[in-house]
């Protein structure tokens, strides 16, 4: 029988597997399916002879005596190191992409390159997406790997602390350390029992109710599973769409339309179940910026394991989460200098008693459109439209302030102050009032990876949505995530609280909105989102 050599271990090919699906049956479970499968993610990434290579589109018997190293199988000195750097610059959030990262960047290192260097970096890391980090906190752990100084693990003290300003932020529960730069965060696919069946959604289930055990097809693995339910790879859209809701009319300081934005988290959502019990969660280590809030997975889990009588793992597959999932809806709006106006926003339950908060003088107009499901639950959607609108035309209110310099300050109600300024060179500059930051590395890396998704949204991202609701851009690179390369220098400020910080408050949604109001202001407020990406690092 024809065997590839796993860290170390011969492991059997006995059918057309890709080399993702033999990993994972050898428990290799730092390798993840994050696009399912596009070869697009980067988090299946693995050393095949020392190069690295993504296993989900890599056939197994392709690489027949082969020698693949996961992360698992990296040197414990090799491991330990990397470890270190992530934890002690914050570059793994959730940590479902982290593995794949970091045996690339050491396929480099090993190739010789200069990790050193964000050429370098910028280069290796435009293989993967990272929604979480905003990519500056992981090119820093490469420089560290790099200089080779000794670091040691930081405390458990410190990681409780790390843990906790991360729960803050998301607003979900979330936990540091080592585990989780391994990929071992308790993700549902990771922890589902041996043996339990796999379901996929059915494509050509049409109810509205996506919890029915009979729109999902059941079979003993996901790879079966989609196979059966005669899943067509999906594709990124050649079709061209603007945003869908008309403006408002009226005398407006300034205007703004957006599109239907992808929450683009990595680990699509499942769950698993036994009989009778209850469903693991679809977001096991993060709250997937709000877009995992109200998935239905979990209870599509509970009743497929009723139903068959035995534990099911549900499973949504990358094209499942952008048909399915819940979205930031698109808005259109107008304001006056003096914080009056009109917000016009597909219809999404609560969306006006969010804007209302921070925005009290928009009248808020829902539009029933055609296209997947909406939720306010996605970061800040609804009220950072708002408070977008008021600092493009200069209004003052108690969540937003704009400064003579072009800074932006938002305070939500109930959470911190963040101030953003993009100054000439396009560094994004970033004071925030956290209170107690209990752990400024943490605080740091969610203050970056808020202004990541913030210029994307402004910049770059969007779905193609046709008149009829239905969603074509169905690959994980059509979402418009910004590159490492496109990142600008950030550079954050923390308060100092004193000796007696006031109660920790989270500010990551506060620099996210300040962002995207600082850069749109900077790009002299135009009307239509995405504009466009921001240039790349350096030019």
């Amino acid at each position: 029988m024809d065997h590839v050599h796993v860290d170390g271990s011969a492991v059997p090919i006995d059918d057309d597997a890709t080399l993702l699906d033999l990993l994972r049956r050898a428990g290799r479970t730092g390798v993840k399916d994050g696009c399912s499968p596009q070869g697009q993610c980067g988090c299946c990434t693995v050393l095949v002879d020392g190069a690295p290579r993504v296993a989900c589109v890599t056939p197994a018997r392709r690489v027949v005596g082969r020698e693949v190293v996961t992360f698992d199988g990296l040197d414990e000195e090799v491991r330990a190191r990397w470890t270190a750097a992530v934890l002690a610059t914050g570059a793994s959030q959730c940590g479902f992409c982290t593995p794949g990262i970091v045996v690339r960047l050491e396929g480099a290192r090993r190739a010789g390159r200069d990790l050193a260097d964000r050429t370098v970096t910028d280069r290796a890391l435009a293989a993967h997406l990272c929604r979480c980090t905003g990519w500056a906190t992981l090119e820093e752990a490469a420089a560290l790997v790099a200089d080779g100084t000794p670091m040691a693990l930081r405390s458990a003290d410190e990681l409780d602390a790390a843990g906790r300003r991360a729960s803050l932020e998301l607003g979900a529960p979330q936990h540091t350390g080592a585990d989780v730069v391994a990929g071992r965060a308790g993700f549902s696919v990771d922890t589902a029992p041996a043996g339990c069946l796999v379901a996929v959604p059915d494509p050509s289930w049409s109810a509205e109710d996506v919890t029915d055990p009979a729109g999902w097809v059941v079979a003993g693995s996901a790879a079966e599973a989609r196979a059966r339910a005669g899943k067509v790879q999906g594709r990124r859209s050649t079709l061209s769409t603007g945003p869908p809701i008309e403006l408002p009319a009226g005398d407006w300081a300034v205007t703004l339309r957006t599109s239907w934005v992808d929450p683009a988290y990595l680990e699509t959502d499942a769950s698993w179940c036994e009989p009778g019990g209850d469903p693991s969660s679809p977001a096991a280590n993060g709250g997937a910026f709000g877009g995992k809030r109200h998935s239905p997975v979990p209870a599509a889990a509970r009743r497929l394991a009723d139903h068959h009588g035995r534990p099911v793992l549900a499973l949504w597959s990358r094209e499942d989460a952008v048909r399915l999932g819940a979205k930031r809806p698109p808005v259109a709006g107008g304001v006056r200098a003096d914080g009056t106006g009109v917000l016009r926003v597909a219809r999404t339950e609560g969306v006006a008693a969010a804007v209302a908060a921070v925005a009290p003088g928009l009248v808020v107009e829902e539009v029933d459109l055609p296209g997947p499901p909406t939720s306010i639950a996605v970061r800040a959607a609804g009220w950072a439209e708002a408070v977008v609108l008021l600092a493009g035309a200069g209004a003052s209110s108690p969540a937003v302030a704009v400064a003579p310099d072009g800074a932006v300050t938002v305070t939500p109600p109930g959470r911190g102050a963040a101030t953003v300024r993009i100054a000439e060179d396009g560094t994004v500059e970033v004071r925030v009032d956290p209170g107690d930051p209990l752990d400024g590395v943490t605080l740091r890396s969610y203050c970056i990876g808020a202004v990541h998704m913030a210029l994307g949204w402004v910049g770059s991202e969007s779905l193609s949505v046709d008149p009829e609701g239905v969603v074509h851009d169905l690959t994980v690179r059509s979402f418009g995530v910004l590159r490492a390369a496109d990142m600008p220098r950030v550079a954050v400020t923390v308060t100092d609280g004193g000796a007696s910080p006031a109660e920790p408050r989270a500010v990551a949604d506060a620099v996210f909105a300040a962002t995207a109001a600082a850069r749109w202001r900077s790009l002299g407020t135009p009307t239509d989102w995405p504009t466009g990406p921001p240039p790349a690092r350096g030019v």
